[in-house]
């Protein structure tokens, strides 16, 4: 009777590490699909620019539209990392603008050396992080409400510094990071692909990257798990300052120019959270992944790409943005799930 027992017992685990391994398998095979949902939506595209036009599939195309869109990139990884805690911040945009151009004037009106103008750029992004993130955690203010208000302070101070005009001819260390090749490959796209790389990888496995996901997922629950969640939260906002930062930077050194309208004068949060969005990472934080937010860089950047080709009118090229924008949320709903566009 006894043995007849352990026999039994030994069947139902079986049965249930069978069933475990089994929904392991299922939850990957759907993890692969969300992460893949914006596929086919760029297949189509390309597909489509290439009936349009000879020149899409071109190399000097393809590759100046991933110089392009790696500034972009950039910031769109830090909007990613706040909105997986659950946060937002707009100030990003403002920070892309700001950063460079203190750079810049301090480069040129002091006769420094270009890599202290870098490091001076780089504290700008960490700097304002840091204080979003603790009037955000620390004082418990609302983030859209404090990132807003930031966002149009450092608008204001960009603009103010040069008095409208923009520095232009940056020195050549400056520049090199936006405009410089490797052979037929722009640095900054190779840049920009390392940063979505190793963020991912940061993300899936190292313990602070799983411990954001839980942040987002369910805050309290993540403090009582023994996650030092105000630490974590204000080093989402600092991180996401500084690649806002070199997004600037990458930018600036594309044009070689740091225009006074850059970032919150053109707008670009628009576009990040176009792509963060249609890439897969949710509003409400916890839901996400650097494969989505690349994917949805990358639509973007080739929709763009698609209408400077064709010459498009542009006043009609927000409606086709706004259009092409919907029309990949509800493709990859259908072809993703839920998740994948929430």
């Amino acid at each position: 009777m006894s043995e007849t027992k352990d026999n039994m017992a030994a069947l139902a685990a079986d049965v249930e590490s069978a069933l475990e391994r089994k929904r392991s398998k299922s939850a990957a095979a759907i993890s692969w699909i969300r992460e893949a949902a914006l596929l086919p939506v760029l297949a189509v595209l390309i597909v489509v620019g290439a009936l349009l036009n000879p020149h899409f599939l071109t190399v000097s195309n393809f590759t100046g539209l991933g110089q392009q869109i790696s500034s972009l990139g950039v910031v769109v990884v830090g909007e990613s990392l706040i909105l997986l805690i659950g946060g937002m911040d707009l100030s990003l945009e403002s920070i892309y603008g700001l950063a460079p151009m203190v750079a810049a004037s301090f480069g040129s009106g002091m006769m420094v050396s270009p890599y202290l103008g870098i490091l001076v750029l780089l504290a700008v992004g960490v700097a304002v992080g840091l204080v979003n993130g603790l009037l955000i955690v620390k004082g418990r203010l609302n983030g859209f409400i404090v990132t807003l208000g930031m966002t149009i302070l450092l608008a204001g101070i960009q603009d103010g510094i040069v008095k409208g005009q923009s520095p232009f001819n940056l020195p050549p260390e400056f520049s090199y990071l936006g405009s410089a090749y490797w052979g037929k490959i722009p640095v900054s796209l190779v840049v920009t692909a390392a940063i979505f790389v190793v963020t991912g990888l940061f993300l899936r496995y190292h313990r602070t990257g799983r411990a954001i996901y839980a942040i987002g997922g369910n805050r309290e629950a993540a403090r009582a798990a023994g996650i030092k969640v105000n630490r974590v939260r204000i080093g989402v906002y600092v991180a996401g300052g500084l690649l806002a930062a070199i997004g600037g930077w990458m930018e600036a050194g594309r044009v070689s120019s740091v225009a006074a309208s850059q970032g919150y004068g053109e707008g670009i949060i628009f576009a990040v959270f176009a792509a963060a969005v249609i890439g897969g990472v949710s509003l409400q934080g916890g839901k996400g992944n650097m494969v989505g937010a690349a994917s949805g860089v990358v639509l973007l950047g080739v929709v763009q790409n698609i209408l400077f080709l064709e010459n498009a009118p542009n006043y009609w090229i927000d409606a086709i943005d706004g259009a092409v924008i919907l029309l990949a949320l509800i493709l990859a709903r259908v072809i993703g799930g839920e998740a994948s566009a929430e």
